[in-house]
């Protein structure tokens, strides 16, 4: 973060100084970084404490201080030098509207924060500073990783780890920028209308990328035209000197070109396009291959990550990195190199007995699903259909699907079917988990080919009784699920036991 004295953070959040006087507030310099996590901490940083489910980081402000922090944003007094902010009314349970309250103190702090952020993104645009937003139903990580990659040879680029894409993660990520980042990435997400353009507000984007419209977060929103717009609200943000990204392959994303006033440039597979990749080939571990077209020139490029569903999401980023005066070649360059840099997303690697494990487990919707299951046939298949391997799909729950849940797990079910997935082992109960069973038995009239476990270490316990060397296995489940630990350990073993 830019070097800010309290009594500056103090005016900029609208919060009075508690355990500090005037006069130290105006020499007292935030000079390190802003966290939400007392452990965290470095010198001279400043302390969000925010309430959870667990801990209330007001317990933990004066841990915070001796470990280095110099001022505490708060809702309340914590014995320590701090900016207090009034706690926002919410409602109850019971209907009252409380003022003490857990989640009008967290609201607070998290509004303080959109107000900082705002501010120092506000001082670095006016200093020089690129702030990119992406979004979409699916992808959004690894594209903006992807972006992060290509945007990397021309200049210092700050980028959010994993999926900080919330009203806490997009602001702290803003906060990570100073005076030496030319580029600032950010991934905005949204479970309700208003979500995106909230975010957008804290940091406008002079390019925004907009990926897909599917289905997650469907039992939010209610309707796919209801997340349509939800993610148009990203391009309506960009003001007309910029520039919107849309992945036109898309019908949803291209019509989001008639409600901004930015220039519009189009990625697809089409030649129709601006930016757009020619026939694409996958090597044996489901990398793509593509010719990059654009007007600055064509370019061959080899992607390090997996799925031909990672094809729209490099597109994107090979736009973003055109706009920034990126040759073709630098990008093709930056994106060969380019690996997935957050956790267990699309993750592929061989074990030393030859299990190749497809590590996809962070989070899942009916789209990214498909798109794994793709990835997984591809690889059990390789290039000589004739030396097919042995497949695993290890799925749970796909979270947040409303009503629809039932429909969409009975249809991943009947698509490992028609994929030739060898076997399949659903990780968990429920009506959900039920319908995926249900749609892989009807679909191919399975036996023992489909499996139904309680939970991770029941599905792991199979796993390791089972596999064999030279066995694909595609882990993946909403995070809710937990398959992220049943993914850590299949990684870390050798066949027979832990290595």
């Amino acid at each position: 973060m830019i070097a800010l004295t309290v009594a500056q953070i103090a005016e900029i959040v609208g919060g009075r100084l508690a355990d500090i006087t005037p006069e130290q507030a105006q020499c007292t310099v935030v000079t390190g970084t802003v966290e939400f996590d007392s452990r965290r901490i470095t010198p001279g940083g400043l302390f969000l404490a925010l309430p959870g489910a667990r801990a209330d980081g007001h317990d933990h402000a004066v841990s915070a201080v001796n470990s280095g922090a110099v001022a505490v944003l708060a809702a309340r007094p914590v014995g320590v030098p701090a900016v207090v902010v009034e706690p926002v009314a919410s409602d109850s349970r019971s209907g009252a509207l409380e003022h003490d309250d857990a989640a009008g103190s967290g609201a607070a702090v998290l509004a303080a924060l959109a107000k900082l952020a705002g501010a120092v993104a506000a001082d670095l645009v006016a200093k020089g500073l690129t702030i990119v937003g992406v979004t979409g139903s699916s992808g959004k990580t690894s594209t903006k990783d992807l972006i992060a990659a290509v945007l990397a040879p021309l200049g210092e680029v700050i980028a959010p780890p994993g999926s900080f894409n919330n009203e806490l993660g997009h602001p702290w990520t803003v906060l990570r920028a100073d005076e030496s980042t030319d580029f600032l990435v950010l991934e905005l997400s949204a479970r309700h209308r208003g979500n995106i353009a909230a975010l957008a507000a804290i940091a406008p984007p002079q390019i925004a990328v907009v990926l897909n419209v599917g289905t997650a977060h469907l039992g939010e929103f209610g309707s796919r035209e209801a997340i349509a717009e939800t993610k148009a609200e990203l391009a309506e943000a960009v003001p007309e000197s910029g520039v919107v990204i849309l992945n036109v392959d898309d019908a949803a994303v291209a019509a989001m070109a008639d409600k901004t006033a930015a220039r519009v440039v189009r990625v697809s597979r089409s030649a129709s396009a601006d930016v757009w990749a020619g026939p694409v080939v996958l090597d044996e571990l489901a990398r793509p291959r593509f010719a990059l077209h654009s007007a600055a020139g064509e370019v061959p490029v080899s992607l390090g990550v997996s799925g031909d569903h990672q094809v729209g999401n490099a597109l994107c980023a090979a736009a973003v990195a055109l706009e920034c005066g990126a040759t073709p070649q630098q990008v093709a360059d930056a994106l060969a190199g380019a690996e997935p840099a957050s956790g267990h997303r699309m993750q592929v690697s061989t074990r030393a007995d030859g299990v190749t494990v497809i590590d996809d487990s962070y989070n899942a919707n009916p789209d990214s699903m498909r798109a794994a299951l793709q990835a997984l046939a591809w690889i059990a298949r390789g290039e000589n259909p004739g030396s097919k391997r042995r497949s695993w799909a290890v799925l749970g729950e796909m979270a947040e699907l409303g009503e629809d849940a039932i429909s969409e797990h009975d249809r991943i079910g009947r698509l490992a079917v028609r994929l030739d997935v060898s076997r399949l082992i659903v990780v968990g109960v429920g009506r959900s988990m039920g319908a995926m069973l249900h749609g892989a038995v009807m679909e191919g009239s399975w036996g023992a080919e489909a499996t139904a476990v309680p939970d991770v270490d029941a599905a792991l316990d199979l796993l390791r009784s089972e596999l064999q060397a030279g066995d694909v296995v595609l882990v993946k489940a909403s995070n809710s699920a937990g398959l992220t630990a049943l993914a850590q350990s299949l990684t870390s073993e050798d066949s027979g036991g832990r290595r």
